[in-house]
């Protein structure tokens, strides 16, 4: 008998055992989640490194030293010139001067959408910088085919470029194709896919993907018979293009220097333009008088002032007529030497 209850006091044991396991296994298995998404959020909200923070103020204050910045941008280090590069650009002050000043011959892409860059600063800069590996000349007014053709010329390991987006950038990119075509020095090869650059005497040596989308098909139909080396428009894909993956510089999605700002608050390149605020009837000034009042008053006294000027023009162009009819007229003549003989009759008597 003691045996039996022995036996079920361990049994009633081991179950109590059994449901403090299962007790801590629910709870962990709660607990592991929560950790998780606590570490998430900690991620999340995680503070911009104090460079990002003065990067923010330099960008907000950069139309007061953008006269110096030449200057200035001596001392910068490449990884600050290329965030300043990139708020100038979104704040629509970036131009010859501003570029050629923070260019960097470290730098690796070079995003100038949308800017006044002209031909000669996009020529500055590939000549200072020839490591670049993708360019955005897209809605670019000033740079022409003679600005791309420095660019191949300079650049040698340029792989990906963004044009059009404007009708002087799609005009730009037509005149392209031959300055991006390249041009062999042996033709005896038997396809594109075997030639190194060696081979490729002139043109776009190491260029693989055009970022155009509004390619005219003529344009298009040329690049893929002539040049299928260069990939228009490639699409995003797990298996990227003929088994080479495509690089994020080629998806016109996003902006190509997106990377570098995305630490920094886009508050820096927002520029806030407060309006006047109209003000109601209610809190103007009941004395106050109203626009069309005091232009009617201007008016009003304008012509009181001017009003003895108008009558002495008058009586000259009056006196300016009666001697020019005498003049013209023998009748007149007579009449004003009769006029004058009886003033002096009258005088004598």
């Amino acid at each position: 008998m003691e045996k039996g209850k022995s036996a079920r006091q361990a049994v009633e044991i081991s179950l109590k055992k059994l449901d403090l396991n299962a007790d801590w296994n629910f709870k962990s298995s709660r607990l592991i989640p929560s950790l998780h998404s606590s570490r998430l959020r900690i991620e999340k909200t995680k503070p911009p490194s104090l460079v990002s923070l003065c990067l923010g103020v330099i960008g907000r204050h950069l139309e007061e030293i953008i006269e110096d910045l030449s200057e200035i941008a001596v001392n910068f280090p490449a990884d600050i010139k290329i965030p300043l590069a990139a708020i100038a650009r979104r704040r629509k002050l970036l131009n010859d001067d501003v570029i050629v000043s923070l260019a960097d011959s470290s730098w690796e892409i070079l995003d100038l959408s949308g800017s006044d860059v002209s031909n000669f600063g996009l020529a500055k800069v590939a000549e200072m910088c020839k490591s670049l590996r993708a360019v955005d000349i897209s809605q670019c007014k000033k740079i022409t085919a003679n600005g791309v053709s420095e660019l191949v010329r300079h650049c040698h390991s340029l792989e990906t470029m963004r044009c059009g987006g404007c009708p002087s950038s799609e005009s730009t990119a037509r005149r392209c194709l031959g300055i991006l075509k390249p041009k062999l020095n042996d033709v005896e090869g038997d396809s594109w896919e075997e030639l190194d650059t060696m081979e490729i005497g002139h043109g776009a040596q190491s260029l693989r993907w055009l970022v155009w989308p509004k390619i005219d098909e003529d344009s298009l139909e040329m690049l893929s018979a002539e040049c299928p080396r260069i990939i228009v428009n490639p699409k995003p894909s797990l298996f990227g293009f003929k088994g080479t993956e495509v690089p994020r510089e080629a998806f016109p999605d996003v902006a190509l220097d997106d990377p570098i700002v995305e630490d920094i608050d886009p508050k820096t390149w927002s520029i806030c333009r407060s309006m006047p605020k109209a003000m109601s009837p209610s809190l103007s000034s009941a004395n106050e008088l109203s626009i069309a009042e005091k232009f009617r008053l201007a008016f009003v006294e304008r012509d009181t002032r001017l009003a003895p000027k108008r009558a002495k023009n008058a009586r000259q162009h009056q006196r300016r007529a009666e001697r020019e009819w005498m003049m013209t007229s023998t009748r007149a003549k007579a009449l004003a030497l009769a006029s004058k003989a009886t003033k002096s009759l009258h005088g004598r008597s």
